[in-house]
């Protein structure tokens, strides 16, 4: 869950963010004398520039979204097995006591398809313990002591991939949590990075000044557009 207040600063792709960096990295590298005399030094843009990789290199929530879905579709696999295996504990209880029987709602199968994940493990669990005190009674249906173990073992595999995909879960909350934060933290390099240079070159050198400004959104362009044509007219 994200924490109050806890947003990204720019309304860009992160892909555009690390291009507009690398782009002015370079070009504060060009004018690195200007910028030395505003305190920033090489190793300062070196500095921008190991937080890029490290921006660059970290896995992208398409990426964690489809691990996520992977290890889901697993768990989903591993409850039609346990549904499979109560199934076919279930049968033969019917056939003994019929499904209006006590012994029968001791299972505790109603609306076996509609369970939370939660309560399919509880009740795969509760099949195998009733099934096993019940199985003097069930032999003649064919129930047996391993088809108790093959519920207990379908429990125990889909508990395991239930916890598996809540740690892939809390590990994409943490990777975006941790994506945004450096994120921002480089978009506040390239922030400072633009008004440095802008500051360096206004009134100096256009071409030079438009290199360091930074045009968020298409409608920021807008306004950019209509203001030159405004100074125009």
């Amino acid at each position: 869950m994200r924490k109050q207040g806890f947003y990204r600063k720019y309304n860009f792709p992160d892909a555009d963010l690390y291009a507009m960096l690398a782009a002015r990295l370079q070009y504060a590298r060009r004018d690195a004398r200007q910028f030395a005399e505003y305190g920033i030094k090489s190793s300062d843009l070196n500095a921008i520039a190991r937080r890029a990789k490290q921006f660059y290199d970290l896995p992208s929530d398409d990426e964690l979204v489809g691990r996520q879905m992977i290890v889901t579709e697993k768990k989903y696999e591993q409850a039609n097995r346990l549904k499979a295996a109560i199934r076919a504990v279930m049968t033969r209880v019917a056939m003994k006591f019929g499904q209006r029987s006590g012994r029968y709602r001791a299972y505790g199968t109603a609306k076996l398809t509609d369970m939370t994940d939660a309560q399919l493990l509880f009740c795969g669990r509760r099949v195998a313990r009733v099934a096993r005190k019940q199985l003097p009674l069930l032999a003649d249906t064919g129930l047996n002591e391993k088809a108790i173990l093959r519920v207990q073992q379908a429990a125990a595999d889909f508990e395991k991939a239930m916890n598996i995909q809540r740690d892939k879960v809390a590990e994409r909350d943490i990777a975006v949590e941790n994506r945004v934060r450096l994120g921002n933290r480089l978009y506040d390099d390239l922030v400072k990075l633009a008004d440095i240079g802008k500051s360096i070159w206004d009134n100096k050198n256009k071409t030079y000044y438009e290199q360091y400004a930074i045009y968020e959104s298409n409608n920021e362009q807008k306004k950019r557009r209509k203001a030159l044509k405004d100074t125009k007219a």
